[in-house]
């Protein structure tokens, strides 16, 4: 049952022109980066050349290009995350998914993973431009394979949180600006906590980008693995309460 709902989220979303725009939007904007990323690593060549231990293309092309992925697909999730539950109640159709003889965990998990199989295509198209580039040039596939497995990890935690989120409301636009909120508060709040001095602090554990920053420099941290886990069960599971909850009240 759950493939069936994962099939229906799928087709959904590769059929929604609005998913459709914001992919072709992502994907070029990260293009154009690419090719300047790119362009500047050939012009810096006879400097690098000159140092020793010097930064290679991985380091100056793949992971600058993953650091804006992870920015432009924390504004992605929201919008393709605030309609999985919110406009579903909205319309009422949510009453009928919740009498029908499936269990909330199926409901929650094969939405989510609707939503993660179109995310992943889009890693993957992002993660195809760098390692284009080993056609004609070495790269350490180490550090791109990480970098690429961080930002999956990141994505899985945001449309986690998107959609808990989505379930506590019936305006799309109210999740989608709360997700965003959420996501943005604990990205930055690394950056908060070392200003005042303070590290090591539960602050900065919470921080996506500190576990997202180690994935680029190609070190695989069970921490960091765990952290992203347990971040999306957590909000998994309050999606799953929540539903009970309104299946209880209705």
């Amino acid at each position: 049952m759950i493939l069936v709902i994962v099939i229906h989220e799928c087709r959904r979303l590769f059929l929604s022109p609005l998913a459709w725009s914001l992919l072709a939007v992502t994907q070029g904007l990260l293009a154009w980066i690419f090719v300047l990323l790119v362009d500047d690593f050939r012009n810096s060549q006879g400097r690098l050349a000159a140092l020793d231990n010097a930064p290679g293309v991985t380091d100056l092309v793949a992971a600058p290009l993953f650091r804006v992925a992870a920015w432009v697909l924390l504004l992605l999730v929201p919008l393709l995350t605030m309609r999985l539950f919110s406009q579903e109640r909205r319309s009422r159709t949510l009453d009928l998914l919740l009498s029908a003889p499936v269990g909330i965990p199926i409901i929650v998990l094969g939405k989510y993973l609707g939503v993660m199989t179109f995310f992943l295509s889009a890693i993957g198209l992002v993660t195809l431009m760098p390692l284009s580039l080993a056609i004609g040039a070495p790269l350490d596939l180490g550090k791109l394979w990480a970098g690429a497995l961080g930002l999956t990890l990141l994505t899985a935690a945001a449309t986690a949180a998107g959609v808990y989120l989505s379930t506590l409301t019936t305006q799309p636009a109210v999740a989608a600006v709360t997700t965003l909120g959420l996501l943005l508060a604990l990205w930055i709040v690394g950056v908060a906590s070392a200003a005042q001095g303070i590290s090591g602090d539960l602050l900065s554990y919470l921080s996506l980008r500190r576990h997202y920053d180690s994935f680029l420099l190609g070190l695989f941290d069970s921490s960091d693995l765990v952290y992203y886990l347990l971040f999306s069960l957590m909000f998994l599971g309050l999606a799953m309460r929540r539903l009970d909850d309104l299946r209880l009240r209705d």
